[in-house]
């Protein structure tokens, strides 16, 4: 073997930049923690200290990868970390199923299909098909949604383990990127547990003129293999041309769109 040989047969070492290695612990803090954090606690979780930690910081406010709460001083993920997730996500398989279901139904329907998924902040719109009836709204890519008020967050909430249904309840108070929260009185628990145990009922979840003025909506979920809630299909229209009673046609067409999804993906009603 000559020396040539020997060479090439031998692992590349590949250089990388260490400085980016060593701010990414701050990242993965982060993302495992799941909440908004302190320096000194992002910090001490990252493995470095604070005066080490906050340049670090800095830079990643500058590029929009982290936030800071201006009430609080605490850092979290920021939107374009946000929008990292959402372009890795819409290349998951159960994304790329709904994407052509989404859009059949928002053909037949004639009102925009939105499909959410559980994002760090909450229900996030990862995609939409616009329908025939155009929806005014500032709904896009990324929106956050409310839990508890708007049907999307209504369904999640209905599906999920209840403490972690409760994690991001909590969790929006207060969020500037639920950019849906309504201002109003929270229900009570027991009025709550009854809202929810309706949504599970009927196998989905309504929102007439609130909070969105004007606009009705209509949200289901689709399920996996294990019955566990993978995202919320939700069609949305103006109210005066969207059939908001729970048995109209929308309904109908939605939740059959849905159970075609979650079949492909695992579920079996007659099993879980």
């Amino acid at each position: 073997m000559t020396s040539e040989d020997a060479s090439r047969s031998r692992p590349q070492t590949r250089r990388g930049i260490q400085s980016i290695e060593t701010g990414f612990a701050l990242l993965q803090a982060l993302v495992e923690a799941a909440v908004a954090l302190p320096l000194g606690e992002l910090a001490r979780l990252a493995g470095m200290s604070s005066a080490k930690a906050h340049p670090y910081l800095v830079s990643f406010l500058r590029t929009g990868v982290v936030r800071q709460d201006p009430s609080t001083g605490h850092y979290e993920l920021g939107p374009f970390a946000l929008q990292m997730g959402l372009v890795s996500l819409q290349r998951l398989e159960p994304v790329r199923l709904a994407h052509p279901i989404a859009k059949q139904l928002a053909s037949e329907i004639g009102h925009t299909i939105g499909i959410a998924i559980l994002g760090s902040h909450g229900p996030t719109i990862l995609h939409i098909c616009e329908g025939h009836h155009p929806v005014h709204i500032n709904m896009r890519q990324g929106t956050v949604l409310s839990m508890q008020h708007t049907a999307t967050g209504k369904v999640f909430s209905a599906w999920l383990e209840p403490a972690i249904a409760q994690h991001y309840i909590k969790r929006e108070q207060g969020d500037l990127a639920v950019v849906t929260q309504a201002d109003t009185q929270p229900l009570s628990p027991e009025q709550w547990s009854d809202e929810l145990a309706d949504v599970k009922r009927r196998g989905l979840a309504r929102a007439r003129g609130y909070p969105l003025a004007g606009i009705n909506a209509f949200a289901v979920p689709v399920l996996n293999h294990a019955g566990d809630i993978l995202m919320v299909l939700t069609c949305l229209g103006p109210s005066s041309q969207f059939d908001a009673n729970w048995t109209s046609p929308i309904a109908k067409q939605l939740k059959q769109g849905a159970a075609e999804l979650s079949k492909k993906l695992g579920f079996r009603p007659d099993i879980v």
